[in-house]
C-alpha cells in the first residue's frame, strides 16, 4: 500500500514508541559508552565469551543482526562445554537471529543443538517447531506442538500452531477448535486474538479475522500488532475492514481508537472525505484533542483541493506544536497549491531549521525553490537531500526535471532517469519504482509501456492508485486514449485526489496533459461526489 506511513506515523501510541525507541537507539551516548567499555574488554581478552555474548545481545536488542551474529559466533569458540545452559543460551540467540534473517535451516540446527544441551525447554521447542512449520517440516512441527501441551496443557502456542497446522491439512473443524480453545484460556488476552485472526486470515475466514484484530483493539487500544494487522488486512479488504470498524463505533460510539483507525484507513485509501468526516467527529466529540489530528485533517483537504480549509487546520495543527518539521513541510506544499509560492519558501526553510536531519524538508524547499524559478538552488538541495539519505526515485526524477528543463544539463539528467530505471529493491511490478516513467524519459519507449502493461494487468487495483499512476504513464506518452481509460478506472476505484488529478504541477508524474482534453474535464465532473463537491 502506497501511503501507508500516514496510518502508523500520526498515532499517539506509535509515536511515543517511536521516541522510546529512538532514545534507545545504539547511538544513545550510554548505549555508546556501554559498547566502548565491551570493546576494551574483548581487546584485552579475544576469548572472554562472556562479553561477546553481552555485547552480542546488546546489538541484538537494537536489531543490528549481524553484528550480533558475528559476536555469538565468537562466544560460541570460547564457551566451555561443561557450560551447558551458556552455550544452550548462545545457541537460542544464534536461532533468533537467524530466523529474523530468514535462514530457517540454520535456526532449526541450532535449535535442535540447544535442545540436546537442554531437552524440556518450552521456549526452545515452540522455536523449533516453528522453524520446522516454516520450512515445511509439518509433521515435525506437529510433534513439537503436541509435546508442547504435553509439558503445559493450557498452552496457547501449541494449540496456535496445531492449528496452523490443521489448515494445512485441510481439517478446518479441527482448525476452528484449536482457535477456540487457545482464547478461551485468556479471554482477555489481546494477543491471543491477534494470533486466530493470522489463523482464521490463512483459513480464508477474512470477516472473523478482522473481528478478531477489532476484539484485541477492544481489550487493548495500544496492540500495535493488531493495528498494523488491521491496517494491512485494508490493502485486500478495506470494505469488511470499514464494515468491522464502523460495526466497532456503534456498539462502543465513545472509543476514538476505532474512529481514529477508520479515518487514517480510508485517508490510506484515498477516501478523503470520509477520513476528513471521521478526524472531525474525533474533534467535535472531544475523543482525541491531538495536533496529529489536525495536521491528518489538512493532508485531507489538500487532497481535495480545499486549499484554504487546508491551512487553517495545518496553522491550527502547528499552534499547538510548532517544533514539528512534517507540519511546516505540509503547509509549504498547501501554499504551493494556493500559488503562494514565495511564501511556500519561507515555511520550507522553518522545516529545515526544525530538524537538520530530515530529508523531506530539503526536498520540499528544492521543489520551492524551483516553482519560484531558483533552479541552481533547487538542485543543490536535492543533492543535499541526497546525501542524507533520500535516494528515493522520485527524488532522481525531481532532479532529472530541474536538470533537463532548466539547467540545459541533459547528460546529467539522463544519469538521474538511468539511476531511476535501474533501482533496486523494487519489484518489477511495483508502481513506485517509476522504472517506466524514467524509461519513457529516457527514450526506451517499449521497455516503458511493457512494463506499465504488466503492472496494470497484474496488479490487483482496489484503490485506484494503479491506474492513476497508468493515467500519468499514458498521459506523458501521448497516448491520451489508455490515459482516459485508465482515469476511469482509478475514479471508478475511488482515487479521490483532486490536487493529483487537476493541480499537481511540481511533479514529474503528473496527468497535465490531459487537463486541457474535454473528455478528461468531463470524466472529473461526473465523478465530483468522491471529491465532496
Amino acid at each position: 500500500m502506497r501511503t501507508l506511513h500516514v496510518i502508523i506515523a500520526t498515532a499517539v501510541a506509535l509515536v511515543t514508541a517511536a521516541a522510546v525507541h529512538a532514545q534507545k537507539g545504539i547511538d544513545n551516548p550510554m548505549t555508546r559508552a556501554v559498547l566502548d567499555v565491551y570493546q576494551r574488554q574483548l581487546q584485552e581478552d579475544p576469548t572472554d565469551w562472556e562479553t561477546w555474548m553481552r555485547r552480542a545481545n546488546e546489538y541484538y536488542n537494537h536489531d543490528e543482526y549481524m553484528r550480533a551474529l558475528n559476536d555469538i559466533d565468537n562466544a560460541l569458540k570460547y564457551i566451555p562445554a561443561d557450560k551447558r545452559d551458556d552455550r544452550a543460551a548462545a545457541l537460542m540467540l544464534r536461532a533468533n537471529i537467524y530466523t529474523l534473517t530468514g535462514r530457517h535451516a540454520e535456526a532449526l540446527a541450532d535449535l535442535d543443538s540447544a535442545l540436546a544441551l537442554n531437552p524440556n525447554d518450552y521456549i526452545t521447542i515452540y522455536q523449533r517447531a516453528n522453524a520446522n512449520y516454516e520450512l515445511g517440516n509439518y509433521d515435525n512441527a506437529k510433534e513439537d506442538y503436541k509435546r508442547l501441551q504435553r509439558i503445559n496443557p493450557r498452552s496457547a502456542e501449541a494449540l496456535i500452531g496445531l492449528a496452523r497446522v490443521a489448515v494445512l491439512e485441510n481439517n478446518l473443524g479441527l482448525a476452528n477448535e484449536y482457535l477456540d480453545d487457545a482464547v478461551s484460556l485468556d479471554p482477555n488476552n489481546a494477543d491471543y486474538y491477534v494470533r486466530r485472526a493470522s489463523v482464521r486470515k490463512q483459513m480464508g475466514n477474512h470477516s472473523n479475522a478482522i473481528e478478531d484484530l477489532i476484539l484485541a483493539l477492544s481489550t487493548d487500544s495500544r496492540n500495535t500488532r493488531a493495528t498494523q494487522d488491521l491496517v494491512d488486512y485494508a490493502d485486500t479488504n478495506y470494505a469488511d475492514v470499514i464494515a468491522g470498524l464502523t460495526s466497532a463505533m456503534q456498539s462502543a460510539p465513545k472509543v476514538g481508537m476505532f474512529v481514529y483507525l477508520r479515518a487514517v484507513i480510508s485517508q490510506a485509501h484515498f477516501r478523503y472525505t470520509a477520513a476528513l468526516d471521521d478526524f472531525r467527529r474525533i474533534i467535535d466529540q472531544q475523543l482525541y484533542d491531538y495536533h496529529g489530528i489536525y495536521a491528518s485533517m489538512a493532508e485531507c483537504q489538500l487532497a481535495l483541493g480545499q486549499y484554504q480549509d487546508a491551512l487553517a487546520s495545518i496553522d491550527h495543527a502547528i499552534s499547538m506544536d510548532a517544533n514539528s518539521a512534517a507540519h511546516f513541510v505540509l503547509k509549504a506544499q498547501i501554499l504551493r497549491a494556493l500559488h503562494r509560492d514565495s511564501e511556500a519558501v519561507d515555511v520550507a526553510l522553518q522545516s529545515t531549521v526544525i530538524n537538520p536531519g530530515l530529508t523531506e524538508p530539503l526536498v520540499e524547499l528544492g521543489i520551492c525553490r524551483a516553482a519560484t524559478g531558483k533552479w541552481e538552488e533547487a538542485n543543490e538541495l536535492y543533492g543535499e537531500a541526497a546525501l542524507s539519505g533520500n535516494t528515493s526515485p522520485m527524488l532522481n526524477l525531481l532532479r532529472a526535471q530541474v536538470l533537463a528543463e532548466h539547467l540545459n544539463q541533459p547528460v546529467a539528467a539522463r544519469r538521474f532517469r538511468e539511476l531511476t530505471a535501474q533501482a533496486e529493491g523494487y519489484a518489477d511490478t511495483d508502481v513506485n519504482s517509476l522504472k517506466g516513467f524514467a524509461l519513457l524519459m529516457t527514450g526506451q519507449t517499449t521497455e516503458a509501456r511493457t512494463w506499465m502493461n504488466n503492472i496494470l494487468s497484474t496488479v490487483p487495483d482496489n484503490d485506484g492508485f494503479v491506474n492513476f499512476m497508468g493515467a500519468c504513464f499514458f498521459s506523458m506518452d501521448g497516448d491520451s486514449d489508455s490515459a482516459l481509460q485508465c482515469a476511469a478506472k482509478a475514479l471508478d476505484a475511488g482515487y479521490a485526489n483532486y490536487y493529483d488529478w487537476m493541480d499537481n504541477t511540481s511533479s514529474p508524474v503528473t496527468v497535465k496533459t490531459l487537463r486541457d482534453d474535454l473528455r478528461f474535464l468531463n470524466l472529473i465532473e461526473r465523478h465530483n461526489r468522491i471529491f465532496g463537491r
